[in-house]
């Protein structure tokens, strides 16, 4: 995945900076996070990581030349834990 593209929408830049997160540790917790789930009810790849203090979602799609964040939600375990267990999440 560190070949390809990272590629910020207008709406992730909006989201990422109305909530105040980086889009460099953003791409970096795309590209090397090893904590990734895939979202039934969405169809839509998801990966884990920290910013700063936070822990954070970001939903991605993925073609086989770049990656593209949707958007980035602050999130605690108890929820990631939730989902799975709901069968919302599953391991990737």
């Amino acid at each position: 995945m560190s070949d390809k593209a990272c590629v910020f929408t207008d709406y992730l830049k909006y989201r990422a900076e109305l909530r105040g997160f980086g889009l460099t540790q953003i791409e970096h917790i795309l590209r090397y996070s090893q904590e990734r789930y895939f979202d039934i009810e969405t169809n839509r790849l998801i990966v884990v990581g920290e910013q700063g203090n936070k822990l954070v979602l970001i939903p991605y799609e993925e073609s086989e030349t770049e990656i593209t964040p949707i958007t980035i939600h602050a999130t605690t375990r108890q929820q990631i834990k939730f989902r799975l267990t709901t069968g919302r999440l599953t391991y990737e």
